[in-house]
C-alpha cells in the first residue's frame, strides 16, 4: 500500500510508520533533516503539496498535521497557527482528491475528541451531537467539516484522538517528573473525566481503520475506560510507587495556562464506539494495563524511593 502521511515525525505518525513498515510511504515535512534521521531510508520526503498534481497513484492518505496545542499559551496569534496549521492543510488534501482521476480509495484525518467540548459525566459516542461553543470545538468541527470535503471521491475517516499516552513523549511523559518528585497530584476537583488511550492501540486502530471499508465518518480513538482525573492521578501514583497528594487547584492552572486551561480540566466521557461494535480488541483497555505497560521500563530511581 502506498500511502501519503502528514505528520509523520510527529508521536503518533513515526509510531506508524514503524509499526506498518510493510506499506510505502511518502511524507510530507517541512524538516527534512531532522525526517532523515528519524524515518527509514525507504520513506519518500516531500516539502510541499504544491508538488503534487494530484493524489493519483497513492492508495490512501493519513493527515496527522498540525501545530501543537498545548504547548503555549493561546494568545490570538497562536490560535491561528493551531488552526491555519490544521485547517489548510486538510484543505491542500481535499483539494487534491479532487483533481486526481483515481484518488486514494482512505482518507483518515485527524481531529479531537475537544470536538465534543466540556460535557460533564455525560457518555459521549460518535453518534453523541457536537457544536461551536469555545475554541477547541470550532477548531475540531471546522477541521471534520474540511475532510469531508474529500468524501465524494474517498471513504474520510475523521481521527476523533483522545490523550495518547507513550511513555517518552506527550503528557505523560510531562507528568512524570512532578509524580517522581512526589508533588503529583489531581487537577482542579479531579471530577472531570479524561478519555486516553495507549499509544499501541492508537496505531493499531488507525491500521484497522485504514482497511476496514466499513468504518466512516468520526470514529472515537480513545480506550474504552475513560476515567476522572483524581482516579487518573491515583493510578499513576500507584504505578509509579509514590504518593499524589498535591492537587493544583483550579485558579492556579487557568493563571499558569490561560485559556488553554480547558484542556486539562474540561471534562469528557468518551467511548469508542464505532470500534467496540466491530469487535475492535484493544490491547491495552484499562488504565492500570496501559500505565504497568509503558512505565515498565522506567528507570528505578523513578519507581523506588
Amino acid at each position: 500500500m502506498k500511502i501519503l502521511l502528514t505528520g509523520g515525525t510527529g508521536l503518533i505518525g513515526l509510531a506508524f510508520i514503524r509499526r506498518f513498515d510493510e506499506y510505502q510511504y511518502t511524507v510530507l515535512t517541512r524538516s527534512p533533516e531532522k525526517a532523515k534521521s528519524l524515518l527509514p531510508e525507504s520513506v519518500t520526503l516531500i516539502e510541499s503539496l504544491d508538488n503534487l498534481p494530484n493524489l493519483d497513484g497513492f492508495d490512501a492518505v493519513i493527515n496527522l498535521a498540525g501545530e501543537a496545542i498545548i504547548d503555549k499559551r493561546w494568545h490570538p496569534k497562536q490560535k491561528d497557527r493551531i488552526c491555519q496549521s490544521r485547517w489548510q492543510m486538510t484543505q491542500k488534501l481535499a483539494d487534491l482528491f479532487a483533481r486526481s482521476e483515481n484518488p486514494p480509495e482512505t482518507f483518515l484525518s485527524g481531529s479531537a475528541i475537544g470536538v465534543y467540548g466540556n460535557r460533564g459525566d455525560d457518555v459521549l459516542t460518535e453518534a453523541s451531537t457536537v457544536q461551536e461553543h469555545d475554541f477547541a470545538t470550532t477548531l475540531c468541527l471546522r477541521w471534520e467539516a474540511i475532510a469531508r470535503g474529500a468524501e465524494s471521491y474517498t471513504r474520510v475517516v475523521l481521527l476523533r484522538t483522545g490523550i495518547v499516552l507513550a511513555a517518552h513523549s506527550g503528557a505523560l511523559a510531562k507528568m512524570l517528573l512532578p509524580f517522581k518528585c512526589c508533588l503529583g497530584g489531581r487537577i482542579g476537583d479531579g471530577q472531570q473525566y479524561m478519555s486516553w488511550i495507549h499509544l499501541q492501540d492508537h496505531v493499531n486502530a488507525m491500521g484497522y481503520l485504514l482497511t476496514e471499508k466499513s468504518i466512516s465518518g468520526p470514529v472515537n480513538l480513545v480506550a474504552p475506560e475513560p476515567v476522572r482525573n483524581n482516579i487518573f492521578t491515583q493510578t499513576l501514583a500507584e504505578v509509579l510507587q509514590r504518593i499524589a497528594i498535591f492537587p493544583v487547584p483550579k485558579s492556579i492552572l487557568k493563571l499558569l495556562l490561560g485559556e488553554s486551561s480547558c484542556l486539562l480540566l474540561d471534562s469528557q466521557r468518551v467511548m469508542p464506539e464505532a470500534l467496540l461494535n466491530k469487535r475492535f480488541s484493544f490491547a491495552f483497555p484499562t488504565l492500570n494495563q496501559a500505565l504497568t505497560h509503558l512505565l515498565k521500563d522506567t528507570p528505578a530511581s523513578l519507581t523506588k524511593g
